[in-house]
């Protein structure tokens, strides 16, 4: 398996995979394919990683700047990840996001915040701090990792291609 920057030809892919995993997922909004989309078209999509085997995409991960009081902190969002339901739990998920933080850390990154399962994201370094905020998400859904630097404080601001209807 490659983990690989996403192209052109990657995107309707991304597009599949991203809906075929959500499909079925208990805290899906069903609208992950098109945030990445949104992300895409307004240029926000700082990283926007693929896992391919034998020519075939099997994941993506999505990494994107936050805002934190409304300021831009160089901070990034983790999200949507994505991997095909017939190749989930074989560890592409967690080999896409080390990827996209080491990617992270040599653009010399403050840090980079995930909303997802409390027991999932520590393994990738990921804590709850609640001086870190986004509202309306249970605060044990809402981690961070300070890559760079100190660990701000403040409530955070995604794109607003996340706020998709």
């Amino acid at each position: 398996m490659i983990i690989r920057n996403e192209t052109g030809a990657d995107i309707a892919l991304i597009q599949a995979v991203t809906e075929a995993a959500f499909a079925t997922a208990e805290h899906s909004s069903g609208t992950e394919a098109a945030i990445v989309d949104g992300l895409r078209e307004a240029s926000a999509l700082t990283l926007s990683l693929v896992a391919e085997e034998d020519g075939e995409l099997l994941g993506h991960a999505a990494f994107s700047p936050i805002l934190i009081d409304g300021k831009d902190m160089n901070w990034y969002g983790l999200g949507p990840v994505s991997v095909r339901p017939d190749h989930q739990g074989k560890g592409i998920g967690g080999a896409l996001i080390q990827d996209g933080l080491g990617k992270l850390r040599a653009l010399d990154a403050n840090g980079c915040v995930v909303m997802g399962h409390p027991d999932y994201y520590p393994r990738f370094g990921f804590v709850r701090d609640d001086r870190l905020r986004f509202e309306g998400v249970p605060p044990e859904y809402f981690m961070q990792q300070v890559l760079n630097g100190k660990q701000p404080d403040g409530a955070v601001t995604y794109h607003p291609a996340f706020f998709i209807e």
